[in-house]
């Protein structure tokens, strides 16, 4: 009798699905820990929670702040955001203050006063239990906001990985206008011209200059004399935005002498805060001179550069002129200028004359950049402004801010277009005007190669999730900051003073160096005719005299020469 083959075996149950390590998960229980081996039966303790490695999305306003790397004695963005991890425990006390000890690293270092809508920050931090970035929000100043945190790979580096970033600058359109805010040289030269300039009533010619702009501490126009009604709306509370009127602090100064203000720079070149300016308090604010407190009342002027002014705004007759608007507006001739100048920089090239203290033969002064555009107008509390977008591999210190400032002297006409035919060079230096700070921030940093590499188990690190924070932040911090520092402290209009032959030599290269090579040709045409000329005259002097001698030694062998009938 058979008997019956027992049933096969059921098949083996398929392995779990592989959770995605997503930011989203809000089970703290799943990577959770028991304290002890009791914990895992009997009564359930605190879980203790494990690190992750995770990037952090966040923006910030850069006004009041040194930057945002950490340097010591100066207010940072990192500074604070590091006590802010601490504070929200995503950082154990062991290691406060020390950000190698948990892989800290950032996706761009922005200079002094420069804000950013789409930071990124990474490292290895308790994110757990859920609502970390309330935590973090919570320790955070208002100018400073987390939008959200990405779950990433244990070799992820935020500077390491990210492929590109987007900068926007956002320049006033009358600052491509060659008529606006002139300097002094520009106004004298132009009277008597069928276009006289006429001198700004309320920029630095009138008295009140700005430490690093013009080279002159002074006091800064009040709302009324700027024909604002008061502070603007929107602006930054609690810090104080006239820090950010130093904005061409790296340039020479005009007035007095050339002195350059120096500023400081760490090793890393991470520019440092200066408290040291002339004029100028810790905290930015500028201090008027004692002259100009003494000269603020006085209703005549008793200076000859006020009695020079007094002239200049007056006609033939003695009376007044009106100061005249004018028209200029960003058309479709003056964008597509503008746009062919600032495509020069697109590419790889050596960018050393648009940084500090980076030498040209440093392999770390080439640089690519991927796109410069400019082809938007934004109008922000009645100001139209430009919206410069460069996209970049990497940028140098003040890179963004030097390409700005040259190609805004080359609309100006301040310097000629051909210069951007050596500004490149090795073999050339330039000394290059920086764009005040306030205009640029850091727009997005972009990880396409990571997204790509990881996408089957880790979320894309994108601020695609954000967008929406991150334009609520602009329009209530970034945006208001910009168009305040315009209204209250001129810091574009201030700057434009500034940019003329006397404190840039280096705009006339190309006529100093057509000049030099003129010469050189006229010298070295000259040496050679007259080189030339001596050998003629010594030749034919030369073939003289031997013809000469010749002759003579003839004559006399005809004398000496023997008759026929003479005998030996």
């Amino acid at each position: 009798m058979a008997t019956a083959s027992p049933p096969p075996p059921p098949p083996p149950s398929p392995p779990p699905a592989k959770r995605p390590k997503m930011s989203s998960s809000s089970d703290p229980e799943v990577d959770a820990e028991p304290t002890s081996p009791s914990a895992a039966g009997g009564e359930q303790r605190r879980p203790r929670y494990k690190r992750r490695k995770v990037a952090i999305l966040l923006g910030y306003c850069g006004a009041g702040y040194q930057g945002m790397q950490k340097n010591p004695g100066a207010r940072t963005i990192e500074g604070d955001l590091e006590e802010a991890l601490y504070q929200a425990g995503a950082v154990p006390e062991a290691d406060r203050a020390a950000p190698r000890r948990y892989d800290w690293a950032r996706a761009a270092r922005t200079d002094k006063g420069v804000s950013a809508a789409a930071q990124v920050v990474s490292g290895r931090f308790y994110v757990d239990p859920p609502g970390f970035i309330d935590r973090l929000n919570a320790q955070l100043a208002p100018q400073i906001r987390a939008y959200g945190y990405v779950r990433v790979t244990n070799s992820f580096s935020a500077k390491k990985f990210c492929d590109r970033r987007r900068y926007l600058y956002l320049l006033p359109v009358f600052a491509l206008d060659p008529s606006a805010h002139p300097d002094r040289e520009a106004v004298m030269a132009s009277v008597g011209s069928g276009s006289e300039l006429t001198k700004c009533l309320e920029c630095s010619e009138r008295g009140r200059k700005v430490p690093g702009v013009m080279g002159r501490e002074g006091k800064l126009p009040s709302p009324e004399e700027n024909g604002a009604d008061g502070p603007v709306e929107g602006t930054v509370d609690g810090h104080d935005e006239s820090e950010s009127i130093g904005a061409a602090k790296a340039d020479p100064t005009a007035s007095d002498g050339g002195n350059t203000n120096a500023h400081g720079v760490s090793g890393d070149g991470t520019e440092a805060g200066n408290d040291a300016e002339l004029g100028s308090t810790g905290t930015g604010e500028v201090v008027p001179s004692d002259a100009s407190i003494k000269n603020e009342n006085k209703p005549e002027a008793t200076t000859t550069e006020e009695i020079e002014q007094g002239m200049d705004l007056k006609n033939g007759n003695g009376e007044e002129k009106p100061p005249t608007k004018s028209a200029f507006s960003y058309t479709d001739e003056v964008m597509e200028r503008f746009s062919r100048i600032l495509k020069y920089y697109v590419g790889t090239h050596n960018f050393h004359n648009f940084t500090t203290r980076t030498k040209a033969e440093d392999p770390a002064a080439k640089r690519f950049i991927i796109s410069f555009t400019a082809n938007r107008v934004v109008s922000l509390d009645g100001i139209d402004f430009v919206r410069c977008e460069v996209v970049g591999q990497s940028f140098m210190l003040h890179q963004i801010r030097k390409m700005i400032g040259l190609a805004v002297a080359v609309m100006r006409n301040c310097a000629p277009e051909s210069i951007y035919d050596v500004a490149f060079r090795k073999d050339v230096r330039l000394n290059v005007p920086t764009a005040p700070e306030v205009g640029l921030y850091l727009d997005e940093c972009m990880f396409t190669s990571y997204n790509k590499k990881w996408k089957d188990s880790h979320e894309a690190v994108s601020m695609e999730p954000y967008c929406e924070q991150a334009e609520e932040f602009k329009v209530k911090y970034i945006f208001p900051h910009i168009a305040a520092m315009e209204h209250k402290e001129g810091a574009v209009a201030l700057w434009l003073h500034s940019l003329n032959n006397r404190n840039y030599p280096d705009f006339r290269y190309m006529e100093t160096a057509g000049a030099e090579a003129k010469v050189g040709a006229d010298v070295e045409s000259t040496a050679t005719g007259s080189e030339a000329k001596v050998a003629a005259e010594i030749e034919s002097s030369s073939a003289g005299a031997e013809a000469k001698i010749g002759a003579e030694v003839e004559s006399i062998k005809e004398l000496q020469m023997p008759g026929d009938n003479v005998s030996e």
